[in-house]
């Protein structure tokens, strides 16, 4: 799965006594570049990693028999630290089954699996996800969605909170966050959830935003309705919180697959940047809408200056390492709404929605001069390198004129010295 944009590693703690345990952990953690694993081996020494206030542990794999905590004491020392807990179990009876409801946790694994040490880093990847997931939880009973809330915001999902399917559906439109899953209750005053399914699935696919419809009534054909109409899943009320948990996190690995099979044809290999296809796919879109809205267009072509001569003195994979670059920067200049795409070799193409010729030259000013103070260090080389920028702004007959219009004003910055931005208007 891809992560996103602005994704940087995090630290995990992975405690276990059994020396087998942790070499099979260490193995398939360090496949993983976006996770640093500490380990310990006791609750002493897990105690002295999550006390230490100079790191941030953003999930823990816990084992839940230690020769010091015997009885799960491990779960409850992650869940003071507030650090979302993948529990570790050699068995499952009653007693274990029993401590391991009573705490927060996200899900349990059994040792003596096989492939444990692939699940266990499933899990974890999964929690690691929810600091940049957002869930909606729709329902008019203030009790129900506190409850709902608090059992999200314990696993670090970030909440938004309706009382009703209108309240929601203006949430939806004005929120710039990426809401992963509504979850909605049946029985709600202006707009139930079953409208409110029907609403969403009007904007929204499955595998786009994933709904858990909630509801304490007997009729069986309210189900079959919201399955009919969009809803992914359905819980019964009342529901314990872990049931909560586990269901949300069932649907938000679904939406991961969804994502994934998207992925292999929406993005580029190398940067993990979008590709030529679904620029042009969401682009049109996106152009016909400034159009009917009269809104300002930007299109940016961006390209590496003397990028073969990086190549030739340094090899391809330093020139791989300056291409992966141009993402990480244009990553922090913006927003997510914007669509950037790698359209090649070491060119990119950017869109822009309603940003005056002022907003858009200030922009990309200081994209070019970030890329001018970048050094890219590695092992044996340090290494620097300027763009070029060719913009088109306004508006034109259709996409592709506005593409044109950007790479010739690329070339301009080209033959002019390159290292600088040429504006096109396309009124």
């Amino acid at each position: 799965m891809a992560y996103g944009a602005h994704e940087r590693m995090k630290k995990v703690l992975v405690v276990d006594d059994s020396q087998t345990i942790l070499k099979s952990l260490k193995y398939e953690f360090d496949k993983h570049e976006n996770i640093e694993a500490i380990y310990a081996k006791s609750y002493k020494e897990a105690e002295k990693v999550l006390a230490d206030d100079t790191q941030k542990i953003y999930a823990a794999l816990l084992d839940i028999n230690l020769p010091d905590a015997p009885n799960g004491e491990v779960i409850s020392l992650a869940n003071s630290y507030n650090v979302p807990a993948v529990v570790l179990t050699g068995t499952l009876s009653k007693e274990v089954r029993k401590t391991i409801q009573q705490k927060d946790i996200i899900a349990y694994i059994l040792k003596d699996n096989m492939s444990s040490a692939k699940l266990a880093i499933k899990f974890i990847q999964r929690v690691l996800k929810n600091y940049d997931t957002t869930v909606m939880i729709v329902d008019d009973s203030v009790v129900y969605r506190k409850a709902l809330s608090q059992s999200l915001k314990k696993i670090n999902i970030k909440v938004l909170e309706a009382s009703d399917g209108l309240e929601a559906i203006t949430m939806i439109k004005k929120t710039k966050a990426k809401i992963s899953i509504v979850v909605t209750d049946y029985e709600m005053p202006h707009m139930n959830g079953l409208e409110l399914t029907i609403k969403i699935r009007e904007t929204y696919n499955k595998d786009q935003m994933g709904i858990i419809a909630i509801s304490s009534a007997d009729d069986k054909d309210i189900i079959a309705d919201f399955l009919k109409f969009g809803a992914n899943d359905f819980l019964n009320k009342p529901f314990s919180p872990y049931e909560v948990v586990m269901r949300i996190n069932s649907n938000l690995e679904l939406l991961d697959i969804f994502q994934d099979f998207s992925d292999l044809a929406n993005r580029d290999y190398l940067t993990n940047s979008y590709n030529r296809r679904y620029f042009f796919d969401r682009g049109i879109r996106l152009f016909l809408k400034s159009k009917i809205n009269s809104n300002p267009l930007t299109i940016a072509m961006l390209d590496i200056d003397n990028f073969k001569k990086i190549n030739d003195t340094f090899g391809h994979d330093i020139g791989d390492i300056a291409i992966k670059n141009i993402k990480k920067i244009l990553d922090k200049y913006l927003d997510e709404k914007d669509l950037a795409a790698r359209f090649g070799g070491e060119e990119y193409c950017i869109l822009i929605e309603n940003k005056n010729i002022n907003e858009v030259k200030i922009l990309f000013e200081t994209i070019r001069i970030a890329f001018e103070h970048n050094v890219i260090k590695t092992k044996n080389v340090e290494i620097k390198y300027t763009v070029s920028i060719g913009i088109a702004h306004g508006m034109h007959d259709d996409l592709d004129d506005m593409v044109k219009l950007s790479d010739d004003a690329l070339y301009i910055a080209k033959e002019s010295g390159r290292n600088q931005v040429v504006i096109k208007t396309a009124e």
